[in-house]
């Protein structure tokens, strides 16, 4: 009889353990962070995760979001499609589902398509091409512009502040970056400017002596380049040492102190659109100090658009009283929120209702300050 208590009470013990630990398992909810975390553009993967893991700590801090802490889970896609895709389907099979991210474009589309199927709700603080929420997704959302606004915006200062006589608009070739330059050349051509060379470079390439020779042979005095910063610094620093000196201009994704690494002097001046320099709002200087106290840069164009994507995700949970991501999505498209970003409100493709680039003068020491208007 005494060993039957015992063996009741290692049972009861056990169990006692078991339901301790399932507890803390359903106290925890995890968001993927999902972008490159190697390859070329890591940097901006960075960004993000600086961003989300500031936020998840904020929102830990402050008790959680509905009695459950947040855990950041990092899944790399190196902005490669088809590893997006396979990143994708990771993060459904380890059975998360929330996302942040992904990154590029061209990586996002992809991976958007297997969250819809799937019942995952994403979030991308980072991708800019329309196309992503162009195909009726009702899980799939943003906390940045679109390729459509920022590219308005370039064709509309160049038009109408720099005014060159001869333009050239070279891409990546890929997704984001010739996106971007197609709606630059079509914001241009309406207003009557025709560019002599529209070209795509391919992405690792390193040598640049051709096109820089045909740039020169057409005069060009003004490029907007669509695409990364690791192609552009290259073509930059073998302009100077050509001493090709036209102006250039590209999107946000060249906006990064690795730029200046690349191109050296050659950064100075560069033109590009990117959101508003949110570390400099006076409602994120405790946010700022926090990232900076880590040793990390609170500067980046992801950053606080990432800290935001999980302040909505967060106060979705905390309306729905659920972490259901249709319940979500179903709230979020609805409702407005107050951000790092500011207030966001979104559409029903998932697009914020407003949303804001800037243009700006990019710096040798890998700063950045507002364009001249």
């Amino acid at each position: 009889m005494k060993h039957f208590s015992k063996t009741l009470l290692s049972v009861g013990t056990a169990l006692a353990i078991l339901g301790s630990a399932a507890a803390v398992q359903a106290e925890t909810l995890k968001i993927a962070l999902a972008g490159p975390a190697t390859g070329p553009v890591a940097q901006y993967g960075d960004m993000q995760k600086i961003g989300v893991m500031a936020a998840i700590e904020d929102i830990n801090k402050s008790g959680g979001v509905n009695g459950m802490q947040l855990e950041g889970v990092i899944y790399d896609d190196a902005c490669d499609p088809k590893q997006a895709v396979a990143v994708a389907n990771k993060i459904v099979n380890d059975g998360i589902t929330h996302v942040v991210g992904h990154l590029c474009s061209s990586s996002t589309e992809p991976a958007a398509d297997v969250y819809e199927e799937e019942g995952v709700l994403m979030i991308t603080a980072a991708s800019t091409s329309p196309s992503i929420t162009d195909k009726g997704h009702q899980l799939i959302f943003r906390t940045i512009g679109l390729d459509s606004l920022q590219g308005s915006m370039a064709a509309e200062y160049i038009a109408n502040t720099v005014k060159p006589k001869t333009l050239a608009i070279i891409h990546d070739k890929q997704q984001y970056g010739e996106g971007l330059a197609q709606t630059v050349k079509d914001g241009l051509e309406a207003k009557g400017i025709e560019p002599v060379m529209f070209e795509g470079v391919t992405p690792g390439d390193k040598d640049f002596s051709a096109l820089i020779a045909k740039l020169k042979k057409e005069n060009v005095d003004f490029v907007y380049y669509g695409g990364y910063h690791p192609e552009l610094g290259l073509i930059l620093r073998q302009s100077s040492e050509k001493n090709f000196s036209a102006q250039f201009m590209g999107p946000e994704g060249i906006v990064n102190a690795d730029l200046a690494k690349i191109a050296g002097d050659a950064t100075e001046g560069v033109l590009a659109t990117a959101p508003k320099s949110f570390d400099q709002n006076p409602e994120n200087k405790t946010r700022v100090e926090a990232i900076e106290a880590k040793g990390e840069d609170a500067s980046g164009p992801f950053v606080f658009t990432a800290y935001a994507a999980v302040q909505v995700m967060g106060d979705a949970i905390k309306a729905v009283g659920d972490s259901d991501p249709e319940k979500m999505a179903e709230y979020i498209r609805s409702n407005s929120f107050d951000t790092s970003i500011g207030k966001v409100s979104y559409d029903e493709k998932g697009d914020l209702t407003e949303s804001t680039f800037l243009v700006y003068s990019l710096h040798k020491d890998g700063s950045k300050t507002p364009a001249a208007q």
